[in-house]
């Protein structure tokens, strides 16, 4: 695997031509590319000895978190923090939603603060578009219900653009419970963009083909899907293994934990025979299902640079939708 990037296949375009980032779906490859040199650059920022600039000094970011979320929120607000920017931080518990107050209320008060970027978590689906029709700040999606989460898949883009000298051609499987993941439909939108081959893989009961998650008429016809992880591993470059996401399934989707690892688990195995193989995880990870312990901590595994480029892309949306003129 080659440690250049494809920074030279970044696109001339000098503006994101979106004013939101609700989702991929409609986000061209050289928008896309936009974003990972940016973030890129504000890598470099996080590898100085004081990792801050004052690029966002005057602005307000408000991180609506209305589900738990460990590594998207902070990850959000130190990447704020590292733009200098202030932060307002709402989480639904304790808030005056449990009070009865609605989503456009809350909204609308805080914007009422002269908040300029609103980073937005909701269950429902297409709650960030909702809230673009009823305040005039730059709406940013953290992950709403099942539809997408653009962040994550961006960073995970950037992961990939790490280790390999162009998306051309690559050959992408996404593991698990794609009907029901918000990552795994930003992550095709965005593969697909680039120009990646993207394999979708799981049991028929978490492969997308009922409404409500992840459907087959959301993908581009060239998606692949198969029931059979060896057929997904075989020439495959990334292998990116999906959470079981339990609290978003209302019957059991197969019959144990045990034998969902037994059949679409990645293990040493799976290693030994694709030596070249790499492996990702937007977390939090299930040892022993999704992936064995040993797999997890292994040096092809890049779960951890998944985390810490989030801090740098996050840091690259908020500078790209503010309309700063320069990082510092």
């Amino acid at each position: 695997m080659s440690t250049e990037t494809i920074e030279h296949r970044t696109s001339k375009i000098e503006n994101l031509q979106h004013r939101h980032l609700l989702g991929l779906a409609d986000w061209s490859a050289g928008e896309i590319r936009l974003v990972l040199q940016t973030a890129r650059r504000f890598r470099d920022v996080l590898d100085r000895s004081i990792p801050q600039v004052p690029t966002l000094q005057g602005t307000t970011v408000a991180t609506l978190f209305f589900e738990p979320s460990t590594r998207t929120k902070l990850s959000f607000n130190l990447a704020a923090s590292r733009l200098s920017a202030s932060t307002i931080s709402f989480s639904k518990s304790g808030s005056s939603v449990s009070k009865g107050e609605s989503l456009k209320d809350t909204a609308q008060n805080i914007e009422a603060m002269k908040t300029d970027l609103v980073v937005l978590r909701h269950p429902s689906p297409g709650a960030p578009h909702f809230l673009t029709r009823h305040i005039g700040a730059a709406i940013i999606s953290a992950g709403d219900g099942g539809h997408e989460h653009p962040t994550q898949a961006l960073l995970d883009l950037l992961t990939i653009a790490d280790r390999f000298d162009t998306f051309d051609g690559l050959k992408v499987s996404i593991i698990g419970d794609v009907a029901h993941s918000r990552v795994a439909r930003s992550n095709v939108f965005g593969l697909q963009a680039l120009g990646a081959e993207v394999t979708l893989c799981g049991p028929p009961t978490m492969l997308p083909l009922r409404p409500g998650g992840l459907s087959h008429d959301d993908l581009p016809g060239s998606v692949r899907t198969t029931s059979r992880l060896g057929e997904a591993l075989d020439g495959c470059d990334v292998a990116m293994a999906l959470r079981i996401q339990l609290e978003r399934q209302d019957d059991p989707l197969f019959p144990s934990l045990r034998e969902y690892h037994a059949r679409f688990g990645l293990t040493r195995a799976h290693l030994a025979a694709h030596p070249e193989l790499l492996i990702m995880h937007p977390g939090p990870v299930n040892r022993g299902v999704e992936l064995e312990s040993e797999v997890v901590d292994h040096e092809r595994a890049v779960i951890l640079d998944q985390v810490t480029n989030g801090v740098a892309l996050r840091m690259a949306v908020l500078y790209l939708l503010s309309g700063a003129e320069d990082e510092g």
